[in-house]
């Protein structure tokens, strides 16, 4: 074990720190190193059911609507100053937990704490409507917490995605279970140490880390589970739909993409290249909207080839808490997956200009990669990889290039890459994402709403859009008698 991270680190359930209610315990391993690096309490059902217990008794007991909107905007906000005065131990457990790299931990910390600042603003600004139907009524809206939201975590960025759901969730009025991902769950624990700092009424936020299988299912299954929050891969957002339309329970779904950056032969190919920087190799790729396709026009691919190999090969590969440019990926299945995907591509006949195969040494590192020469039908230009391999694809027009971002079953996000503004907006408009960055990847904030359409999801969060999850309409209608009738 490090000194750095607590030898042990349990589930928080109503306010108490708790083992598993059978024991069981996990060994988390470092990814930079494949040894052991803490243990964590695994929670089974029935802590899922103790965990839920506790949010319906905190929505039963009205903690979070009975007050005054300026107390929840007081809470969450809390929650962010408490998270801000342990950046640096979340920061510093996040990199070594996930493997990336302490600076894009840190960012992650403040992402997170930046979630809780904006809604906890927005707490008391959440308004229904008044809604005219004449003399002798009166008629409004009401907008009501759902009551028990089930967020399940993601392991990319686990801090970042806690913050995202329960700050809003929280904002509206929702009790929250939180089922923490069993690869890195300690970034989530340490907001629950914020949680708990914060003073919120027992059972407002409760924490398990368990397995997908059986704490997850056993969540999106509990029938006093209101709402479900999931971020995560298609095959298990379709089993959660399964389950939550046995319920009829609402649900958000970000499940990822396979995002393509159409570039124009008049690109800057400098803010290009800053761009693939951190559209595919932060976090060694591991990000749902990462830039994993790269369309480019004939005039400029070769030199962009040439450029992305050479950011590629001058990447400092280590350790996340080293602060390298190129991590590892979070586990070793992760990685066979990765290098499962550029095995095929190179046996149908696309090439590696740079990398293409795991690196020789310790811990779980894949080479970053370029691939040429890919079919834009082959598996690795449709499906998401989640590792930093990138794909490059000609397109001989602009509706070709158009035909072949928008031909995969996701659209999460999309780029393009030109200084002529109408081009740009022509290509925003056609492209079939929920997001379109131009000129920046990653371009937007906290402030800017996120999500998929097509088997990328559904609903948005981040934004005030995001807001409206959480809660649902009541409309009251009153039909008011004459006074002075006889």
């Amino acid at each position: 074990m490090t000194p750095e991270i607590d030898a042990y680190w349990r589930n928080f359930i109503g306010g108490r720190w708790v083992d598993a209610a059978d024991g069981q315990r996990r060994t988390l391993l470092d990814p930079a190193t494949a040894k052991p690096l803490a243990e964590v309490a695994l929670g089974g059902a029935a802590d899922i059911d103790a965990a839920v217990a506790a949010a319906r008794a905190c929505v039963a007991a009205r903690h979070l609507v009975s007050v005054r909107p300026a107390q929840r905007l007081r809470w969450v906000m809390d929650i962010g100053r408490e998270l801000a005065a342990r950046r640096d131990r979340a920061a510093r457990v996040l990199s070594r937990d996930s493997g990336k790299a302490l600076s894009e931990a840190y960012t992650e910390v403040d992402g997170a704490i930046r979630y809780f600042e904006y809604y906890g603003a927005l707490a008391d600004k959440l308004e229904g409507a008044y809604i005219p139907l004449g003399d002798g009524y009166v008629d409004y809206t009401v907008p009501v917490p759902h009551g028990v939201s089930a967020h399940i975590i993601p392991w990319n960025y686990p801090a970042e995605m806690v913050g995202r759901g329960i700050a809003p969730a929280l904002a509206a009025g929702n009790a929250v279970v939180i089922k923490a991902p069993e690869i890195d769950p300690l970034g989530c624990h340490v907001i629950a140490e914020a949680v708990e700092a914060a003073e919120l009424p027992p059972g407002a936020v409760n924490l398990i880390t368990g397995d997908g299988p059986v704490a997850g299912t056993a969540l999106v299954r509990h029938s006093g589970v209101d709402q479900i929050v999931f971020t995560g891969s298609v095959e298990t957002g379709r089993s959660i739909l399964h389950a939550a339309a046995d319920r009829i329970v609402p649900t958000v779904m970000e499940l990822g993409g396979k995002s393509a950056a159409i570039v124009f032969d008049d690109a800057d190919l400098d803010a290009l290249v800053a761009s693939t920087r951190w559209g595919i190799f932060s976090n060694a790729g591991q990000v749902c909207s990462a830039m994993s396709r790269m369309i480019v026009a004939p005039g400029v691919h070769d030199e962009v080839v040439d450029r992305v190999v050479a950011l590629g090969q001058g990447l400092q590969v280590g350790a996340g808490i080293d602060d390298a440019e190129l991590t590892p990926v979070v586990s070793a299945p992760q990685l066979a997956r990765v290098t499962g995907f550029t095995e095929r591509a190179l046996t149908a006949g696309a090439a590696a200009a740079t990398g293409g195969a795991v690196l020789d040494r310790p811990g779980w590192f894949m080479a970053p990669t370029v691939l040429v020469d890919v079919d834009p039908q082959a598996d690795v230009a449709r499906q998401e990889v989640f590792g930093p391999v990138l794909t490059m694809l000609r397109a001989d027009s602009a509706g070709d290039a158009i035909e072949i971002a928008n031909g995969t079953d996701y659209g999460l996000a999309a780029g393009v890459f030109t200084r002529d503004l109408d081009r740009a907006l022509w290509t925003a408009d056609r492209l079939v994402a929920g997001q379109v960055f131009v000129n920046e990847w990653y371009a937007g904030g906290v402030e800017t709403p996120f999500g998929g359409v097509k088997r990328s999801g559904f609903g948005r969060e981040k934004g005030q859009e995001a807001l409206r999850n959480y809660v649902q309409t009541k409309n009251v209608g009153i039909r008011i008698a004459d006074p002075w009738a006889s």
